[in-house]
């Protein structure tokens, strides 16, 4: 599965369903990108109990913010908000719970904050929006963002923590701890445990589809100027060691400099399927410009889909915008969501 990267540059997006003609043969295929996947990674170790643990709370417009903390693997601990719409408490709630979502926030130091505190920045409190809409919410610090900055360090510096783990990510580290806040979700009894999404823009919009890649009980996935292949990328370093101080697949940047690749991201993005998947790019996005190799990516998903018999549940939308998450998608997210989430699937 192994591609040249500089022949892929030329060529395109290799198909997703080369020499696949069923199911079966999809599956088989399914299985060999999940191991190269967590091969380069690292585990996804066995997780201890969460023992959700309540901070305080903030009574907010139609619903609480509480901030909560939770135990992950190796001792850790991740603090979060959960926001809960204020019907909870007054008996008026869907009697199967309410759908859930993990919203995950995007590259920016303040973490979760810059999604679930308002007013904040423009087009980011996606989090604040679906509580408003009727969702359960969970919204985590990421590892070196928001309450989880390494002390010493700058916001997203992952320096620290492959000091302590050298052979593992911190894509697995963070996919680790949203499975754990999947597991939050899960053990409410305000939440329907059987309508859990998950959302996110840029580093969140590409944690949200590698969560639901790898956790079958999320429903329903929105992901935001998350999707990046490697083809026609101008800085591929972006996912291995680079300047910059975070780092997301150490074993990446061996390949890359021998002008490999493992795998494609259209690949990892397939391991979502069936589940319901909504995808938003903008053709001036200045961090992820190379928007038709997105595009192309995103046909190949389409085909997939279209093979498994759930056209239905794909939508990509290519937008003349920058890297944003404007209004209008927001809203068609939204409405995504709600169809799968807070209605019966089939």
């Amino acid at each position: 599965m192994a591609y040249t990267l500089s022949q892929v540059n030329k060529t395109g997006i290799p198909p997703l369903l080369a020499g696949i003609a069923d199911n079966v043969q999809w599956n088989e295929k399914r299985a060999r990108i999940r191991k190269t996947w967590l091969d380069y990674i690292g585990k996804l170790p066995e997780r201890p109990p969460a023992n959700l643990r309540y901070l305080s709370a903030t009574e907010e417009a139609g619903y609480t913010r509480h901030r909560v903390e939770y135990d992950t693997v190796y001792g850790d601990k991740v603090p979060a908000y959960l926001l809960v719409p204020a019907a909870s408490v007054d008996g008026s709630r869907p009697s199967s719970g309410y759908p859930a979502v993990m919203a995950l926030h995007p590259t920016h130091e303040i973490g979760k904050d810059d999604i679930a505190i308002v007013p904040g920045r423009p087009n980011r409190g996606y989090a604040v929006e679906l509580v408003q809409r009727g969702y359960v919410v969970l919204a985590p610090d990421a590892l070196t963002a928001g309450e989880r900055i390494y002390p010493g360090y700058p916001a997203f510096d992952s320096t620290a923590f492959y000091e302590a783990y050298p052979a593992w990510s911190t894509v697995a580290k963070n996919a680790t701890d949203h499975m754990q806040g999947v597991d939050v979700l899960a053990s409410l009894d305000i939440v329907d445990r059987r309508a859990i999404g998950a959302i996110g823009h840029s580093f969140g919009g590409y944690n949200a589809y590698f969560l639901a890649g790898l956790d079958d009980r999320i429903r329903a996935v929105v992901s935001s100027c998350g999707f990046s292949p490697f083809a026609g990328d101008p800085h591929p370093e972006h996912w291995g060691y680079r300047p910059y101080p975070y780092t997301h697949i150490p074993k990446i940047s061996a390949d890359l400099r021998e002008d490999r690749i493992p795998f494609e991201f259209h690949e990892i993005a397939a391991l979502c399927a069936p589940v319901p998947f909504f995808n938003y790019a903008g053709q001036q996005d200045a961090i992820f410009p190379h928007w038709r190799s997105v595009a192309e990516g995103m046909g190949e998903l389409a085909k997939l889909y279209g093979l498994l018999g759930r056209e239905d549940r794909f939508r990509f939308y290519l937008g003349e915008g920058k890297h944003d998450f404007p209004e209008e998608i927001r809203g068609l997210a939204y409405r995504f969501l709600d169809r799968w989430l807070m209605k019966e699937g089939d």
